[in-house]
Formats: C-alpha cells, sequence, structure tokens
C-alpha cells in the first residue's frame, strides 16, 4: 500500500511548479491584455449587431409590423 503525501508537500511540490512556469514580462502582459480586450468588444459589438438584426426580423415577420 503505497504511503500517503502529506498536506505539505502537496504545497511544497506545487510552488516547485509554479516556479518552473513561464511568467510573462510586463509589456507581454499589456499586449496580450489590450488583444483580449479589443477581441472582447469586437466579438460584443458582432453579436449585438446579430441580435438587433435577428430582432427587427423576427418582429417583422411573426408581428408583422
Amino acid at each position: 500500500m503505497p504511503k500517503k503525501k502529506s498536506r505539505l508537500s502537496f504545497l511544497t511540490e506545487a510552488i516547485a511548479e509554479l516556479r518552473k512556469a513561464h511568467w510573462p514580462t510586463r509589456q507581454e502582459l499589456l499586449r496580450l491584455s489590450a488583444m483580449v480586450l479589443v477581441l472582447c468588444i469586437l466579438i460584443g459589438a458582432i453579436l449585438g449587431i446579430l441580435d438587433y438584426g435577428f430582432t427587427k426580423l423576427f418582429t417583422a415577420l411573426v408581428i408583422g409590423s
């Protein structure tokens, strides 16, 4: 039967893995964050336009105004 690891060993192993991770520089972080923000705004605008168009189409077809 394998020996059970302590919680403390899990914590030390987790910290060791985090130190191996690649952390972005400040410049990379700002550039990538700006890209995410721009894409979110762009996709939100596209979805808003589609929603508006489908609402108008549905209103015209169903209600017949």
